[in-house]
């Protein structure tokens, strides 16, 4: 028999897949022992997939068919799924229920979106990276201001003032340099932030899943900067901003296109709606809209306007890179503020387990990003851990110095988001003490190597090049900067191979 979906439920989801963190489970209703213990080691393995998340469509076959439950069945299966989870270490959240007509019976039977996550041990949470971009005064550093200290803007920019890190930025209210701000969720889905005086490390304790925002500068004169924030920190998805009142304007198209040059996932904030007329929002994103259609782009956009729609467009924006979700919100009234909340609590990993498996069995390589000096502390740098697994007393190489060597060095202590870390692994961003190793000889772009690797540096090199906007020719003995994951280098271009 034939399931036909009312207006909510207007799409089937895919057949089940053995991959993947998604399950569709028919009914849960009283199982027995041996059946309850094969249940619980599926949902093991599902969130093993999803890196600690994993989502179950109650009522819904293998196939993909919405039978739908009753409500006592409902109630009977989502109770048997508190049971797995609590046996899993894990706590469930009801995303949503969607209502199911039939041809006979014509009774109202439901399905159900439930977001399971497990507690967090041991440092172990989820960490996703967001790259913040957008023209100068969009509304970048106060949303970001908003969302990790839980107070909304009081329209003159009170917000951002703790996301600062010069004087000369409070001073002109644009940001300069690159900032990282946090914002976590604890296993239920509940946002933890710094509302309640909390610390970061408290934050890092209480949270599931993290979510790291690179706060990056819209003005074009600081355009270097961001793309070595694009191009070094290794973000997961960009988060672009832009205002309800300017539209697309400056830096906003240079930065969508950086973003798909580099082909990171893009998700769209209109903001500052509180400050013009639902007409003026309603142009802005028809011209988002036009933007991302075109030809270069190839984007389909998916205007965000009610909780459910954030729930679908946090599943298809990881699954299909055309997709493109747009929310319209406000720092200062708090419109539509808890929909992108709930986009980012549902938001998955891009990588499974399985690659990620693949990327710690390789041998160790940290690229350095930033370099301190910290009193009774020493030498520190800050960075990413491209592959491998790093611990604390590991020996390590660094380099390339300016003769092309690679010295010698021992890890004392890792932090990661100003707590402390025993283990790092491929992927997550940490700071490493390095005790009293001279800090002079350290330089932004080294990498930190495994002896094993036998490491070598180049002088030259080949590359396929797609020329986006240049005032002048590019010709033979072109000076260009060239930006390679954390380096950022000089070079002259030697011969041109031809075009196409």
């Amino acid at each position: 028999r034939r399931a036909q979906t009312s207006a909510k439920a207007d799409q089937w989801p895919p057949p089940w897949a053995e991959e993947g963190n998604i399950e569709y489970k028919l009914k849960l209703v009283n199982p027995t022992q041996y059946r309850f213990e094969h249940l619980a080691t599926q949902l093991k393995w599902r969130l093993q997939e999803g890196r600690g998340e994993a989502v179950y469509q109650i009522g819904v076959e293998d196939n993909g068919l919405l039978v739908g439950l009753t409500e006592a069945d409902m109630r009977a299966s989502l109770k048997t799924l508190k049971r797995m989870a609590e046996k899993v270490g894990a706590d469930i959240t009801l995303l949503r229920e969607r209502e199911v007509d039939y041809d006979l019976d014509r009774n109202t039977r439901k399905i159900a979106e439930v977001l399971v996550r497990k507690v967090p041990d041991d440092q172990q949470f989820l960490d996703l990276r967001v790259a913040v971009l957008g023209n100068v005064d969009s509304g970048k550093s106060t949303l970001l201001g908003v969302l990790t200290q839980g107070e909304l803007d009081n329209g003159r920019g009170r917000a951002r003032l703790n996301l600062f890190r010069h004087l000369h930025e409070i001073q002109t209210g644009r940001t300069s340099s690159i900032s990282f701000e946090i914002l976590g969720f604890n296993s239920k889905g509940e946002v933890v932030n710094y509302s309640e005086s909390r610390t970061a490390e408290e934050i890092c304790e209480s949270s599931s899943k993290m979510i790291t925002f690179i706060d990056l500068a819209g003005h074009h004169k600081y355009l270097k900067t961001t793309i070595f924030g694009l191009t070094s920190y290794c973000p997961d998805f960009a988060m672009l901003v832009v205002s309800a009142n300017t539209g697309i304007a400056g830096t906003t198209r240079e930065h969508l296109g950086l973003a798909m040059a580099l082909k990171v996932p893009i998700f769209i904030v209109v903001s500052k709606v509180d400050l013009c007329s639902r007409g003026t929002v309603e142009r802005t994103v028809r011209q988002l809209e036009r933007v991302l259609k075109q030809p270069g782009c190839n984007k389909v956009p998916m205007v965000v306007s009610n909780p459910d729609d954030a729930v679908t467009a946090a599943q298809q924006f990881t699954q299909s890179a055309c997709i493109t979700p747009i929310f319209t919100l406000s720092s200062v009234s708090g419109e539509s503020l808890d929909l992108l909340k709930v986009f980012l609590n549902i938001l998955p990993p891009l990588s499974n387990s399985k690659e990620q498996e693949e990327l710690m069995q390789q041998l160790t390589e940290f690229q350095v990003d930033e370099i301190y000096s910290v009193p009774d502390v020493g030498t520190v740098v800050g960075g990413t851990l491209y592959s491998g697994v790093c611990r604390e007393g590991e020996r390590l190489v660094v380099g390339p110095t300016d003769e092309g060597r690679f010295l010698r060095l021992k890890v004392g202590s890792i932090q990661r988001n100003r707590s402390a870390c025993r283990v790092l692994r491929a992927g997550q961003a940490a700071t490493l003490a390095l005790g009293n190793f001279d800090r002079s000889l350290l330089r932004k772009g080294m990498v930190m190597v495994s002896p094993k690797m036998n490491p070598t540096i180049c002088c030259q090199f080949e590359a396929a090049i797609v020329l986006l906007f240049h005032a002048k020719t590019f010709r033979r003995g072109s000076q260009v900067t060239v930006h390679v994951g954390n380096v950022r280098q000089t070079a002259t271009v030697d011969d041109l191979h031809g075009k196409v």
